[in-house]
């Protein structure tokens, strides 16, 4: 079994990303392969970076725990908001607290705009983050568009095309989290 935490990338006021999040969960939780849990921002409330946290004696609440997801996790999908063409500041600032926990895991991403683009420019400069942070982001993303009029609250979408393309984009997920596990497990033994 994979374990493939999902980061909700954005804290905002009357933030839609939560309704995608949840579809997400509830498609990865019919996967027997895989055990999965939302890792939402607006919970950890982590402070402005001062510090990595393998450099700090003084870790903000929650930090550790969160570092300890992330290091045990086969790989993170990311669902974030596009705001003014990019990410929000607020998962760039839990993502640069952490940088080994990270190191040779498949990141999925999964973006929500309120306009026709589905987060292109987000999706675009998370995955230069996070090749930048020694991941790898997969080939395969979930942009979703119009997000107030795709999703209700519960995160059902109300295009059914979404079921399908969730779909295709777990499979990915799967494949490249399997496929950089087994190559970690060759290393790891070619290494004693």
């Amino acid at each position: 079994m994979f374990y493939l935490p999902i980061i909700l990338g954005c804290t905002r006021r009357g933030r839609q990303s939560p309704k995608v999040a949840k579809f997400v969960l509830d498609r990865m939780q019919r996967r027997p392969q895989i055990e999965t849990e939302i890792l939402d921002l607006l919970e950890y409330d982590f402070p402005i970076m001062e510090e990595r946290l393998r450099l700090r004696d003084d870790p903000p609440a929650h930090l550790q725990e969160f570092a300890d997801k992330i290091e045990r996790a086969d790989g993170v999908v990311i669902v974030a908001p596009e705001y003014n063409n990019g990410y929000p500041g607020v998962l760039k600032n839990a993502l640069d607290y952490l940088l080994p926990e990270y190191k040779r895991k498949p990141i999925a991403i999964v973006t929500v705009s309120a306009g026709g683009f589905g987060g292109l420019n987000c999706l675009s400069q998370l995955r230069l983050i996070t090749l930048g942070m020694g991941a790898f982001p997969i080939p395969a993303s979930l942009p979703i568009s119009h997000i107030y009029d795709s999703f209700d609250e519960n995160g059902i979408p109300k295009d059914p095309a979404y079921e399908a393309r969730a779909e295709s984009f777990i499979d990915e997920v799967l494949w490249f989290t399997e496929a950089i596990a087994t190559q970690k497990s060759k290393t790891l033994a070619s290494e004693k």
